[in-house]
């Protein structure tokens, strides 16, 4: 079906305009009669986050999510645009998306005054409808609301002539959905401007008052510790919003395994075949999880989980580095590779102690605990003896970049109790679990996780490691 081109041909189309929250509103109820989310890509807030966001909607609220960095707060709110109306009509060459059927600015009324039935008509798509602007101190009104233009001056312009106005974010995001991140960094006169324009909708630029009845629904995202303590948003800013809701860290490591693997971005399967056995994602995971609950680390800043995302692809790149360097193939990410996090962990958490180089021993100490952890939930203890005893009878493991593949398989007929330990720890995973390189990944956990349970011995050299038994 054509779309009207005039506004004479819109309203005899039977076209309704209604508020953005009432578009939102009804195109949210449709969506939660079919029983789809309402928002796409975002992971683990199905029974916490969500519903409250479906009341928000429901309700006709503007919205403020609280929440520390990395919870997927912005990805929610730009996820919104897809329920609004796909296409909207507009007076054509209007600068903030004035209605044909209920014009605000100077300009639309004076083409309809002017035109008539004959008033031009554009359509814009709704991903156009959306701004967004990150708060900083040096935001100001001009950036948000507007400004006079002085070439609009020069050419003639009155200064009281609404006309002459350059208009900012909020008044070209007219009928559209308006998000401001991290909103306590918006100075106390910014707010002020900003409440004006959202409640009372006026706002006076170079001392003369201009009457802007926008049709905006408000998002904003914010740290709990800007927002709630430290008194950085003017009460009536507060009161603007109708609903306030926390957004989390991903509850569980399995949440936070599958975020990472639809965030990651790895090396493409045609330049290197990579094969990442499940106990890698799962030990990043868990290294997150577990620095979430560390109190060596300023949990006031969070711990992204960006850190588990980074994390990943840096140990999955080492492995392919180290593939690329042996003139393998097949990369597959060991423990060894674990060592990598060092550098994408470092600057994405905020440690409590100030002593030199207690960063670095609070991040190894997470990673072996981590490690630990993931052993010995997939690993049944049963299996530990049989293997223990192998290595207190003499036997010894070198592991390492330069250790043949090979070697390993050769361990699993030396130790043959090893065997159950990596079928446990393979057990559920669809990687090949008869590659070589796949055996090695799985018995250097095996064998580090009896180090760290303090079963074996451990000798470090360089880049390699030898195992042995602790008699």
């Amino acid at each position: 079906m054509e779309r009207p081109l005039t506004l004479g041909e819109l309203v005899a189309s039977g076209w309704k305009s209604v508020p953005v929250a009432e578009e939102l509103r009804r195109n949210a109820i449709e969506r939660i009669r079919q029983g789809d989310s309402l928002v796409t890509a975002v992971l683990g807030y199905e029974d916490t986050v969500l519903p409250q966001l479906e009341n928000a909607l429901v309700a006709g609220h503007d919205v403020i999510f609280l929440g520390e960095r990395g919870q997927a707060k912005t990805r929610m709110i730009r996820n919104l645009t897809d329920l609004l109306d796909e296409w909207m009509p507009i007076v054509a060459g209007s600068e903030i998306n004035d209605d044909p059927l209920n014009p605000i600015s100077a300009y639309a009324k004076a083409r309809i005054a002017e035109d008539g039935d004959d008033t031009a008509i554009d359509w814009v798509h709704r991903d156009e409808r959306y701004g967004e602007k990150l708060a900083t101190p040096d935001t100001s009104i001009s950036d948000l609301i507007g400004e006079v233009d002085p070439i609009k001056v020069a050419e003639g312009r009155y200064l009281s002539d609404e006309l002459t106005l350059h208009y900012g974010l909020i008044p070209r995001t007219n009928r559209g959905i308006f998000a401001i991140n991290e909103l306590p960094d918006l100075s106390e006169r910014i707010q002020v401007g900003l409440l004006n324009v959202l409640e009372e909708r006026d706002v006076q630029i170079r001392g003369f008052k201009v009457r802007l009845p926008l049709d905006v629904v408000l998002f904003a995202s914010a740290n709990p510790e800007d927002y709630t303590n430290r008194g950085r948003i003017i009460t009536p800013l507060k009161d603007r919003f109708g609903s306030q809701i926390r957004t989390h860290y991903p509850l569980d490591v399995e949440t936070e395994m599958t975020i990472v693997q639809q965030e990651a971005d790895l090396v493409p399967a045609d330049i290197v075949d990579v094969r990442i056995p499940e106990f890698i994602l799962e030990i990043i995971s868990e290294f997150s999880q577990q620095a979430r609950q560390s109190s060596q680390i300023n949990q006031r800043s969070g711990v992204s989980v960006r850190l588990s995302v980074s994390n990943y692809e840096a140990v999955v790149a080492n492995a392919v580095r180290r593939s690329l360097s042996s003139g393998v193939e097949v990369a597959v990410p060991r423990i060894g590779d674990l060592a990598a996090i060092a550098a994408t962990t470092s600057g994405k958490i905020e440690v409590e102690s100030f002593e030199d180089g207690s960063e670095g021993r609070i991040i190894d100490a997470l990673l072996r605990s981590s490690v630990h952890t993931t052993f010995v939930d997939a690993v049944d203890p049963t299996l530990h003896g049989p293997i223990v005893e192998a290595f207190e009878a003499g036997v010894t493991a070198d592991v390492g970049g330069d250790v043949e593949p090979a070697a390993y398989v050769a361990l699993l007929d030396e130790v043959p109790a090893l065997q159950a330990a990596v079928d446990a720890l393979l057990e559920d995973d669809e990687i090949d679990r008869e590659h070589p390189l796949v055996i090695a990944s799985a018995i250097e956990l095996v064998l580090e996780g009896l180090h760290l349970a303090k079963r074996l011995n451990k000798n470090v050299h360089g880049g390699s490691a030898q195992y042995r038994g602790r008699g």
